[in-house]
């Protein structure tokens, strides 16, 4: 026996994990959490913990691109150069020389931002990890 095309319309829309009950059930879960912009639960311990004290604070920079804020001790660029430079990089193109690193970002298809970067490397060194590059291209990093 064969189902018609039409049978199942609307089927894509819903979620294919759950059944369309625990859908509603999941929906209706966090409507209030959604609603008062904070958590609704009551039992304390399904709560997130709160930030211990002395801990660091999590909302440092909120309205920048950086999640957590800056690292004492570098600026966001230096951050935000870094993770370019990693994106790039796999771990397993260290250790490396600057002109083998130039290679693998090339392999990897880094932009050209990335690879004049890499070119900036002094020669005849090696580099064991993304922050030994990092700190020979010059940029800050955290203390």
């Amino acid at each position: 026996m064969s189902e018609s095309d039409d049978q199942f319309a609307g089927v894509s829309s819903r979620s294919t994990k759950h059944n369309p009950r625990l859908d509603e059930e999941l929906e209706h879960e966090i409507q209030g959490m959604l609603r008062s912009d904070h958590a609704t639960r009551s039992q304390e311990w399904r709560e997130v913990e709160p930030v211990a004290e002395g801990d660091p604070d999590l909302t440092a920079d909120p309205s920048g691109t950086l999640v957590g804020g800056v690292p004492a001790g570098t600026t966001g660029d230096a951050v935000l150069a870094r993770a370019e430079l990693a994106r790039w990089l796999d771990r397993a193109d260290f250790p490396s020389s600057g002109p083998a690193l130039v290679e693998a970002a090339l392999d990897h298809r880094a932009p050209d931002a990335v690879i004049d970067e890499l070119r900036r490397l002094p020669e005849g060194e090696t580099y064991e990890r993304i922050g030994d590059v990092v700190r020979a291209l010059g940029y800050p990093t955290e203390t």
